[in-house]
């Protein structure tokens, strides 16, 4: 723990801001920012600095987005150069042509064409359409669970609770529940089997041949960084293709080494017919694509000129933001860290959590990762979430940031993260977990 942050901080200056802020800016922004209310002034490497001068470990980096850490010096120089030259047009530039180059280079099998984009939920609409094209079906299928964004195209899919109150809502569109073992009563094989069966059901009594796509998550985000069992997406290929089905593979947080390998597809080693790409590409530039194979990117409507096209998608410097990115991910070996860092937090987490009844499953891949907040591992009921609140607060000032607020702690830091700053967020933990203990029933 670094001498700033070796006391409990407190921040008025930011709450200040934040409190002022609050006057102007509209309702619906990030619980993390409502609940932490920083206002941050500099970020460098895995932490930032508020407007009091306190400095944090930052175990969230804007959900995944962040994957270089903050002011990367390769980043910045790339984006500095590029602001020079020229930033927006949809005409090539060489930034584009070696990004999409080089996506085709490091997208699994014979995924080697790229549209580009500017925000996940946009990536994934366009990927629902590419999917319809090709298939001449309708019907998309998604999982409990699930989350593709919130625009009206895909709100469907996402799993929030308020989106029947928002009007209806596209028709097609189906769930079925993701294998999340931990909350399942039998193995981890029998639940992949059982999740799957729901899935073949769906298809039979809601899709009634009309599927056009199945899409996942590899590890669901926003439920909690919640790992499959072995072979899901490899089932659930064969199972679209026995259906004249697509699979889309839903990469925003799992892709470009954040799980250790470079997609999350990877680790059953399939090749999806599509990825949406997004997030941790352009390591804070809002930047997000659809990767597919030549054969799938010509179908019709989907490929007419304009058909695919968005205002920002692939400029200039969004391409150079997301170049500078991924060449520094491939160049300095971040995918390997991912999976030896990310090992070493899991390993001491799970370690130093032990000690907490209140502490249920403890997972993730690479360095994407999760636990539960429960009342006790016998019933895995969740803990309160006041309580989970309050171990969100106090991570907060003993200088940790992370998304643990709810009961499914979710934790994404930036994929240079050392073994030391992984040690240093597990012991501040470790600490908040202590200091709610009595009131978690520990």
């Amino acid at each position: 723990m670094s001498p700033k942050t070796a006391e409990l901080l407190s921040a008025p200056k930011s709450t200040a801001l934040f409190e002022e802020e609050q006057g102007y800016i509209a309702p619906g922004i990030q619980s993390i920012a409502l609940l932490s209310k920083l206002s941050i002034e500099k970020g460098r490497g895995a932490r930032l600095t508020d407007a009091d001068g306190n400095t944090y470990l930052d175990f969230n980096v804007g959900v995944s987005v962040c994957s270089l850490g903050y002011s990367h010096p390769k980043y910045l120089a790339a984006l500095k150069d590029q602001i020079d030259k020229v930033t927006v047009g949809s005409f090539t530039s060489p930034a584009r042509l070696a990004l999409v180059k080089l996506i085709a280079a490091l997208a699994p099998g014979n995924l080697r064409r790229t549209q580009l984009f500017s925000s996940g939920a946009e990536a994934v609409e366009a990927a629902l359409r590419l999917a319809r094209s090709y298939t001449k079906k309708t019907d998309l299928i998604g999982f409990t669970g699930g989350f593709h964004g919130k625009t009206g195209g895909v709100l469907p899919l996402s799993d929030v609770d308020w989106k029947t109150q928002v009007g209806p809502l596209p028709t097609g569109m189906h769930s079925t529940p993701y294998p999340y073992a931990y909350r399942y009563n039998g193995t981890p094989e029998a639940c992949l089997e059982d999740a799957l069966g729901r899935l073949k059901d769906t298809i039979q009594t809601q899709a009634k041949g009309k599927l056009a796509a199945i899409i996942a998550e590899p590890i669901q985000g926003t439920a909690g960084n919640i790992v499959p069992p072995a072979g899901f997406m490899t089932r659930l290929k064969e199972i679209a293709h026995e259906n004249g089905a697509l699979l889309i593979s839903d990469e925003m947080i799992t892709g470009f080494g954040r799980t250790g390998k470079m997609f999350g597809c990877s680790h059953d080693a399939v090749e999806p017919d599509i990825m949406t790409i997004g997030k941790g590409m352009g390591s804070g530039f809002p930047v997000s694509g659809v990767v597919s194979t030549d054969a799938i990117t010509r179908a019709k409507p989907w490929s007419l000129p304009s058909a695919a096209s968005s205002s920002y998608g692939g400029n200039p410097l969004a391409s150079a933001a997301s170049l500078a990115t991924l060449q520094t991910i491939v160049e300095d070996g971040l995918v390997e860290n991912s999976a030896r860092v990310g090992a070493v937090l899991l390993s001491e987490l799970k370690r130093r959590l032990e000690k907490y009844p209140f502490v249920g499953e403890v997972r993730g891949r690479g360095l994407l990762i999760g636990f539960e907040l429960v009342k006790n591992r016998a019933s895995k009921e969740p803990l309160p979430k006041p309580v989970c609140e309050t171990f969100f607060a106090e991570c907060l000032k003993r200088g940790l940031i992370l998304m643990g607020y709810a009961p499914r702690v979710r934790i994404h830091p930036p994929l240079t993260l050392t073994e030391a700053e992984a040690l240093e967020g597990v012991a501040i933990i470790d600490e908040a977990l202590g200091a709610i203990a009595p009131a978690a029933g520990g």
